[in-house]
């Protein structure tokens, strides 16, 4: 490892043994990176270094609530402002390099200028979702010994609760504040130059711990060349984004998918972010149009629900800017649209590409591997498969020894890359990186052409009358009924099979027709119908033996489906 610019080394300490990392590849020549570099001069400060200073970085939109939305930061204006930041961090807050820095707020260009802020200084960045309570942020204070933390006014409230009870968190600082002590105030004061820490490639720039499991948080730690290299990888070879594109989505930048989506990726072509407070399916809509957004990143479960919203806006004849008669947004402007976060269902697919003629572009990331490392363009799509490996990255399917399995037979992913897992003192890395390979946890199988098709993930497969049943195949193939707006499958004990595919649906309005009959009647029929449908959609043996009809499905901040909450029940 280089010579560390950190004075506080709680990071260097607490990385796993090197002989338990993953082994690390650098294939790509633009993936040989030098001996020191601080990822915000080439992320940001090389713009304006080059004259292009004057190019639109960041647009906020609060979708109306007054809390600051209508900014809009020049790369020179948004650089200005992390510079302003960076020098309270060290001047006002006594930051210095190493220190944990947690970042609390929605998705705004004050949060993007104080994640930058936080890279220049040399100090490490623990984002933490909106969302979160004080039980949950006191678990990450505590796990990464968070000593400093910039946190929107309106989110104080549970990091205070928080802070009473984990003294390592000294100084809090809130923004879009109008106290005489808040960011806004101290920065106004500060000089828009500063010179950024001098950091080694390997310096951790960000501890992300991953969303959706139960129990102690897993802090995943990248360094500040894993921070470029995901923005070489996919980026440059499946996205192919150009400068003059507007980023738009929904995942936070929290979120290492919304963190590179969102604020990465754009800079690093020197295109336009958006970033939205909320960014719902029907507020998501209509900021494409306003900001005629033209690269959208969301997860499945929001595709559906803006083509929901869409079909009733074009049901009940609402107007239209745009080329689509009837359409009640105008969505013209968009040309790539990205799903990850969730395994991408081939209904749901198809049904985008029918309504808006784009074909999405599937990815699987992880926060371990801090971004997408297989995908596909919109060239090389293929419904049901996820695609290829992202170049500088390898794949593989494998058994439990590590082997490779046969083509077609269904393993476990394993990925190798420029990035890989380094939990924060856990010892979930063993279990993670496995022969040197970083195991995701997620069961594939690679067809004849080459391409890798997800299954399930691989505690989510299904074990029933002596039948390996994949979740979402069965999912994907609910979701192609009309009646159906969301599901979830997991398995449930069984004395006969072992297990039996259960099925919880959300149903679209007006689904159950009970017409002379009562709801009872009407949900048993269409319980029969659906499994009827299943069954003439897939293999017969896969279909749900037990369906129940929800309201809703339980979800995490970033959209991912929590299976693991419904087996539970």
């Amino acid at each position: 490892m280089h010579r560390t610019a950190h004075l506080d080394t709680f990071a260097r300490d607490h990385l796993p043994p090197r002989d338990q990392w993953p082994e690390l590849v650098f294939d790509l020549p633009e993936l040989q990176f030098p001996e020191r570099m601080n990822c915000s001069q080439d992320l940001l400060d090389r713009w304006v270094a080059e004259g292009q200073g004057g190019r639109t970085a960041v647009i906020g939109d609060d979708g109306g609530d007054g809390r600051g939305g209508g900014i809009r930061w020049t790369y020179a204006e948004l650089q200005a402002q992390a510079n302003r930041i960076a020098n309270v961090l060290v001047s006002e807050l006594g930051v210095v390099p190493g220190n944990r820095v947690l970042l609390r707020g929605a998705n705004t260009p004050q949060m993007a200028a104080c994640w930058f802020a936080v890279m220049k200084v040399g100090a490490i960045a623990v984002a933490t979702m909106p969302l979160l309570r004080a039980k949950e942020l006191g678990q990450v204070i505590e796990k990464a010994r968070v000593s400093h933390a910039l946190c929107d006014a309106a989110l104080a409230g549970e990091l205070a609760t928080a802070r009473a009870q984990f003294p390592v968190l000294e100084r809090v600082c809130l923004f879009r504040s109008d106290a005489a002590d808040g960011l806004e105030a101290l920065a106004e004061r500060q000089s828009t130059s500063f010179e950024n820490v001098d950091t080694a490639s390997d310096d951790c720039a960000l501890i992300a711990f991953t969303s959706g499991t139960t129990g102690q948080p897993k802090g995943t730690m990248h360094f500040h060349r894993d921070v470029l290299a995901i923005c070489r990888c996919w980026p440059v070879h499946c996205l192919r984004a150009r400068s003059d594109d507007v980023f738009i989505g929904s995942p936070p930048l929290a979120f290492t998918f919304g963190l590179g989506g969102l604020l990465l990726f754009p800079l690093s072509v020197g295109a336009t972010a958006v970033l939205l407070e909320k960014a719902s399916p029907d507020a998501l809509l209509p900021a494409i149009e306003k900001h005629r957004a033209t690269v959208c990143f969301t997860a499945p479960t929001s595709y559906r629900a803006m083509v929901a919203a869409i079909t009733a806006g074009a049901t009940s004849g609402a107007a239209s800017t745009g080329a689509d008669s009837g359409k009640a947004h105008d969505l013209s402007s968009l040309r790539k649209c990205v799903s990850a976060g969730e395994a991408l269902p081939a209904a749901t697919r198809q049904l985008w590409k029918d309504t808006t003629g784009l074909e999405m572009i599937d990815g699987i990331g992880a926060t371990e591997m801090l971004h997408i490392f297989v995908s596909h363009t919109e060239e090389t799509a293929r419904p049901g498969a996820t695609g290829k490996p992202v170049p500088g990255y390898r794949a593989r399917v494998v058994d439990d020894e590590g082997r490779d399995v046969p083509q077609g037979s269904v393993g476990k992913l394993a990925v190798l890359g420029p990035t890989g897992c380094r939990y924060l003192a856990d010892d979930r890395q063993l279990k993670y990186v496995k022969h040197g390979w970083n195991l995701t946890g997620d069961a594939y199988l690679i067809d004849a052409d080459g391409y890798f098709v997800y299954q399930a993930r691989t505690d989510d497969m299904i074990i029933s009358g002596g039948y390996n049943i994949a979740g979402p195949e069965v999912e994907s193939a609910l979701l192609a009924h009309p009646g159906v707006a969301e599901c979830a499958v997991v398995g449930v004990p069984d004395e006969e099979r072992g297990q039996v595919v259960k099925a919880f649906v959300v149903l679209k309005p007006n689904a159950i027709d009970a017409t002379g009959a009562t709801r009872a009647a009407g949900e048993a029929a269409l319980i029969k119908e659906i499994q009827d449908f299943v069954k003439a959609t897939i293999a017969p043996y896969k279909y749900p033996r037990a369906i129940e009809f929800r309201a809703s499905l339980p979800r995490t901040e970033t959209g991912k489906l929590q299976r693991f909450r419904l087996r539970e029940q």
